[in-house]
């Protein structure tokens, strides 16, 4: 059966946000009274993922894990994947054992895309064969 995962980023120093970043990681700074990073995580779920891979920072990876716990607020099923910041492709190359040879959906932790990933999603799974564990196929 294929499956689609999302690989969310949610490492990083978030230096240029400091003072802010000394004390909580930046997807977790609120926008209207909830984390960025929520707003990321409910679109996502939008979707129907239900495998999840966080990529978070020595830094300030216990503070994504306090707020996200086991993913079940959002219906997901989480693994925590340890990277330094070293890029975007290191994420990826880092996130290798937990996506295998599924296809993905990646997101920053700390972006928000307006309209959402459905219909990004649907436009991949028209072009590429549509994952049964996906809800926007159905």
């Amino acid at each position: 059966m294929k499956t689609l995962k999302a690989l969310v980023l949610s490492g990083g120093r978030g230096t240029r946000l400091r003072p802010l970043t000394f004390t909580l990681a930046k997807q977790l700074i609120p926008l209207a009274n909830k984390p960025v990073l929520g707003y990321v995580l409910d679109q996502v779920a939008e979707t129907g993922i239900r495998q999840i891979g966080m990529i978070i920072a020595p830094e300030t990876g216990n503070y994504v894990k306090e707020y996200v716990k086991d993913g079940s607020e959002w219906g997901f099923e989480v693994t925590y994947i340890p990277q330094e910041p070293l890029g975007l492709a290191h994420a990826v190359k880092t996130a290798k054992p937990f996506l295998g040879k599924e296809s993905f959906i990646m997101c920053l932790g700390d972006n928000l895309q307006g309209q959402g990933l459905t219909a990004f999603l649907k436009k991949f799974t028209k072009e590429n064969g549509c994952p049964n564990t996906f809800k926007a196929c159905r």
